[in-house]
């Protein structure tokens, strides 16, 4: 099921995640990424966060946290535990973000893939995103989608 984050419940295995899915796949330097997790609870309580569990009192298999700014869906994480990746966890959740930002009048989707994540890049793909730069400061593509509202 896709459920919105519950802080108290959550938070632990969503940092879990963040630590073991997403980390290893940044190039930024240990001083930043050291800044990026104390900024993590700010970070969660801006813009929606949704977990994909087994149930509603399960812990999160995967998660992820988006903003809105106009007619843009930013995508800020997704990530998804080891066991439950090939499961099509990642594709609900990302599923249940665009549809959220459909309905509030989000047109194009965003989302920044670090450059050896190639697994991201082909999933991102796979849901009709295509790469727009490469951005050589933060070493990660930039991918967009359009979406276009029913009866477009």
């Amino acid at each position: 099921m896709i459920r919105y984050r519950r802080p108290k419940q959550d938070d632990v295995t969503i940092h879990h995640l963040i630590e073991t899915e997403l980390v290893p796949l940044s190039h930024l330097s240990e001083k930043e990424l050291s800044q990026i997790k104390k900024e993590l609870p700010r970070r969660l309580g801006r813009g929606v966060t949704l977990v994909a569990s087994s149930d509603y009192d399960s812990s999160p298999l995967g998660f992820v946290h988006f903003l809105l700014h106009g007619d843009l869906l930013f995508i800020d994480m997704l990530a998804v535990a080891a066991p439950a990746k090939r499961k099509r966890w990642g594709n609900l959740l990302m599923d249940h973000a665009e549809r959220f930002a459909l309905s509030r009048g989000c047109i194009r989707s965003k989302v920044a893939v670090d450059i050896g994540n190639t697994a991201g890049l082909s999933f991102y793909e796979k849901l009709g995103y295509s790469i727009m730069r490469y951005s050589p400061q933060s070493m990660c593509y930039e991918m967009e989608k359009r979406f276009f509202p029913p009866g477009f």
